[in-house]
């Protein structure tokens, strides 16, 4: 991915969208310092790393890892708490009010192996609302979960938004972004078009990122067009 400028302001919620390979889950990843950029630079002005709180796309977590839900949820307590304190008492509650939160309760101490997609995700999100952080970054956060937990996770993150936080979600339901986020960043290796939701998902810019999508040379010489 190339060619990038803007900013996400603050109270914000956008969707990055773009076909398959065009750089939604990079960006996310360099906001967050797991990517290094080769040029130029991420600047995050006004809040610290430890207020941004990451979703990865399930495909990337361990689900074999012997650890129950509550336990799980109980991470997001991590800012406040330190990485390796004990956790118990009022945390532990808070920690299954969360799970409450996403319809999750009762499932304290099941194993997360033994969980379906949409019931992890919303264990996901779960620890998300213990994290209480201002800027939420969401990778795929609706991808193989069905429709009802959707509905009730989306409900929950434009909540989230309503509260003022800062929320940019990779998507690839345009129907969702078309309905229920106000802004766009359309990628397809670089920037296509980034504002208002309505103006950016217009018949020709998709039909633009599909193009440049299937144009794009991976092992092209890094080219110096200035930035647009």
């Amino acid at each position: 991915m190339h060619h990038l400028t803007g900013t996400f302001e603050p109270g914000s919620f956008t969707a990055i969208v773009g076909p398959n390979g065009a750089g939604k889950s990079t960006l996310l990843k360099g906001i967050m310092g797991n990517l290094a950029v080769d040029h130029g630079e991420i600047r995050i002005d006004g809040i610290d790393r430890r207020d941004i709180a990451y979703l990865p796309q399930q495909n990337e977590l361990d689900r074999a890892f012997p650890i129950q839900v509550l336990d799980l949820v109980a991470l997001g307590l991590w800012r406040r708490t330190g990485a390796f304190a004990r956790v118990g008492g009022e945390d532990l509650v808070r920690a299954s009010d969360a799970l409450s939160a996403v319809g999750l309760r009762g499932f304290e101490t099941r194993m997360i192996g033994t969980l379906s997609g949409g019931q992890f995700q919303r264990a996901l999100f779960a620890r998300m609302l213990l994290q209480d952080a201002k800027v939420l970054l969401l990778d795929e956060p609706f991808t193989a979960i069905d429709a009802r937990t959707t509905a009730d996770l989306l409900d929950l993150v434009r909540r989230w938004h309503g509260e003022g936080r800062m929320i940019v979600a990779v998507l690839h339901d345009l129907h969702i972004v078309r309905q229920h986020i106000p802004n766009t960043l359309l990628l397809a290796r670089e920037k296509i078009a980034w504002g208002p939701t309505l103006e950016v998902l217009t018949p020709e810019n998709l039909l633009k990122s599909r193009w440049m999508s299937e144009a794009f040379e991976d092992n092209a010489p890094l080219c110096d067009r200035q930035i647009a």
